[in-house]
């Protein structure tokens, strides 16, 4: 069974103004990138469909998600935060991001693809229940989660966040929920500036020093993560792929290379095929040195589509 690539052209159309680092031009880079290294032939694509306000509404506030609807411009840009901007095609783009999410639970669930991949922006984890920050308007990953949850009614699901920053926003939203277990691992000091002290028995946080490497991102994932994730036994693995803690990218320090990118997939299909009938959904979020991106995309996507 082939893995499933969703995408949509909206996605590359919202933009914040120039020099912004979540540009567009990442979602091409990866594309092109996976073109040419043949890993788009073992994968199936699909556009991202819009998501729905009831969709949104699983994650975000009713409140919150029409205030963002009515914030979509004209022309020109609105500023939500410092750092995050609407232009007049953020709106769409957003609910792409979003609808990918949900789309690819619905194609994994139903066994219509094995894993899935959304090449989407803008990204979402920073998105709380009520309040858009860090380059992100809508929680894709959790919106994605709250359709599995709720609708096709899975017990279970892991969210795996190995961004380089935390992700407060899905933090937020699943704090308490014992139906995920979230996973998160991110450098410490850095934007948010908080997940050290996790908000719910419900949370695996790890904050690693700066310069960490991958010897010590692999050891946390070993200690604290596939423990938890060993008891919960998760029906289905979301990841929040975050790709900015690689040692290119001057949003973080961590120090990663693709090894280790691969490395985390490989733990995580393997934990999905004991538990989850190996259905993984995963959605693009950091990442912002165009070459690292991509590079670092194509080793987490070898190994979703089993070609490792």
């Amino acid at each position: 069974m082939l893995a499933a690539f969703i995408s949509h052209p909206d996605c590359a159309r919202h933009e914040m103004g120039p020099h912004h680092p979540e540009c567009p031009e990442r979602l091409g880079a990866i594309t092109d990138h996976l073109l040419i290294k043949g890993l788009l032939d073992y994968m199936i694509p699909y556009d991202a469909p819009l998501a729905t306000e009831e969709q949104l509404g699983r994650a975000h506030s009713s409140l919150y998600v029409r205030e963002i609807f009515e914030a979509s411009p004209a022309e020109g840009y609105h500023h939500v935060d410092p750092d995050t901007n609407m232009n007049p095609h953020t709106l769409q783009a957003a609910r792409r991001a979003a609808g990918a999410a949900v789309h690819a639970v619905d194609l994994v669930i139903a066994g219509k693809a094995s894993t899935a991949f959304c090449n989407v922006r803008p990204p979402g984890h920073h998105a709380e229940h009520d309040a858009a920050m860090g380059f992100c308007f809508f929680n894709n990953a959790a919106v994605g989660i709250r359709h599995a949850l709720d609708v096709h009614g899975l017990q279970r699901v892991a969210l795996i966040d190995f961004d380089v920053h935390h992700g407060n926003g899905s933090e937020d939203i699943f704090k308490g929920d014992e139906r995920v277990l979230m996973c998160s691992i991110f450098e410490k000091g850095l934007y948010p500036f908080n997940g050290e002290e996790a908000k719910g028995p419900n949370m695996v946080n790890v904050g690693l020093p700066s310069r960490s490497g991958g010897d010590k991102f692999r050891e946390a994932v070993v200690r604290e993560w596939l423990p938890a994730l060993e008891a919960f036994k998760p029906q289905l693995v979301v990841i929040s792929a975050g790709f900015d803690a690689h040692r290119e990218d001057d949003m973080g320090n961590l120090g990663l290379v693709e090894a280790d990118y691969e490395w985390v997939t490989r733990e995580l299909v393997s934990l999905a095929a004991r538990h989850s009938h190996g259905r993984v959904v995963s959605c693009l979020e950091g990442g912002y040195v165009l070459s690292p991106l991509a590079r670092s995309v194509a080793a987490h996507v070898k190994v979703l589509i089993g070609a490792d």
